[in-house]
């Protein structure tokens, strides 16, 4: 028997093992960096999407302190105030059930 010979087959074997076992490794971490990816962008999307909210709800709280106007109506509209020589009439929904 030639050793040679069996111990080159024996490399080869063992090279196309860890080639093999490497592979599937490399495949499993791209799999795994694309899902991550993936979250990633929904997770940008998110971000603006609270960062656009914040911005909007920053602009209507400096308005609120300092525009009298937006106080006003922010007052009438949610506590229903109405000014000395006002009328408030409410109408009841004929659709509503009491």
């Amino acid at each position: 028997m030639n050793w040679n010979k069996v111990i080159t087959v024996g490399f080869i074997v063992l090279f196309l093992g860890v080639g093999g076992y490497a592979g599937v490794f490399f495949l499993e971490m791209n799999r795994e960096l694309t899902q991550l990816r993936a979250q990633e962008r929904g997770y940008q999307r998110k971000l603006a999407e609270a960062q656009a909210k914040l911005d909007a709800q920053e602009k209507y709280l400096r308005q609120l302190r300092s525009d009298p106007q937006v106080v006003e109506q922010v007052i009438r509209k949610k506590l229903g105030y109405v000014r000395a020589q006002e009328f408030v009439f409410r109408f009841e929904d004929p659709n509503r059930s009491p």
